[in-house]
């Protein structure tokens, strides 16, 4: 078990990533890492980013909240096979309340999902000139089963803490690993190697595409597979509208610690390929000697999200 204990403070916003194989907090205030603690899980409690147990999550999280001495409002983080994102071009409409509707509309066509059953969300990427000289905005659509999502609320919920809002873990990933990146007119891939394996392709800070892979990093011949499925992912990516071309490739999470295996994936993808900055080039000072850093991305890009 790593588990950090501080006393805790109250500025800024507590991320909280409940990776399957341990849970993860980061409270940062600005450019600063003020908290951080992670704590070992029992398997079982959380399959392929879902919970399974909850009763038994419920009880984790109180312990780790208790110990850890994290704030009570949290922002939370899911990446699993209940979530659908898809990148659609509209024209460009400003006002809120149209370009909701607009919007709506589009992800009933896009979204293979009853929208019904989902909770669905939108993040405009960019904005571009047509040919005709008309304006039109690129846009991620977000629709999750809202029985996944409830089932995460609830287990906080009933551990004492408040949930503030739920994110993607692979938005959190892409503002953290892609801070004050140079803007580029090409597309980059990250690859989170954690409890569940996250893939995300992201144009300068702007998440565009993501999925979890079935892959773990420490199973055999992981690289050949986790190959197969970024470069299926890359190719689904590079078919819809607007796509730019997939440049090199940043890994993150625990498993980016294995050098054997990013070298074989960089042999395989035939990419340049990369272990990232863990926290994207926080003050990291809270974050005690001989803990893990690479634990800590996804909860530290959640509690970034306060502001974003």
């Amino acid at each position: 078990m790593a588990l950090s204990l501080r006393k805790n403070n109250s500025r800024g916003s507590v991320g909280l990533d409940i990776d399957g194989r341990f849970l993860a907090a980061v409270q940062a205030d600005g450019e600063q890492i003020v908290n951080a603690a992670s704590m070992e899980i029992p398997s079982g409690l959380v399959r392929d980013g879902e919970v399974a147990d909850s009763d038994g999550l419920t009880e984790a999280i109180k312990e780790f909240a208790t110990k850890s001495g994290m704030g009570r409002n949290v922002r939370l983080g899911v990446a699993n096979q209940q979530i659908v994102v898809r990148l659609v071009e509209l024209p460009r409409i400003d006002n809120p309340a149209e370009r909701e509707a607009a919007i709506r509309f589009q992800a009933a066509e896009a979204i293979a999902m009853p929208l019904d059953d989902a909770v669905l969300d939108h993040q405009v990427a960019s904005y571009t000139s047509a040919p005709d000289g008309s304006e039109r905005m690129q846009v991620v659509l977000v629709a999750a089963r809202r029985a996944m999502i409830e089932s995460y609320v609830e287990a906080v919920k009933k551990a004492g803490l408040k949930p503030l809002g739920i994110d993607l873990d692979a938005f959190a990933l892409v503002r953290v690993l892609a801070r004050n990146v140079p803007p580029v007119d090409s597309a980059r891939v990250f690859c989170h190697l954690a409890g569940v394996t996250n893939l995300a392709i992201a144009v300068n800070d702007a998440c565009v595409f993501t999925r979890p892979l079935a892959t773990q990093w420490d199973q055999d011949y992981a690289a050949a597979q986790l190959t197969d499925e970024i470069r299926l992912s890359i190719d689904y990516y590079g078919a819809q509208a607007g796509a730019r071309p997939v440049t090199d490739v940043m890994l993150s999470g625990p498993g980016s610690h294995n050098e054997e295996l990013v070298l074989e994936l960089e042999a395989h993808m035939g990419l340049p390929t990369a272990v990232a900055d863990p926290l994207g080039g926080l003050d990291d000072s809270a974050v005690t000697s001989g803990e893990d850093p690479r634990r800590y991305t996804v909860a530290a890009g959640l509690s970034l999200g306060a502001a974003a």
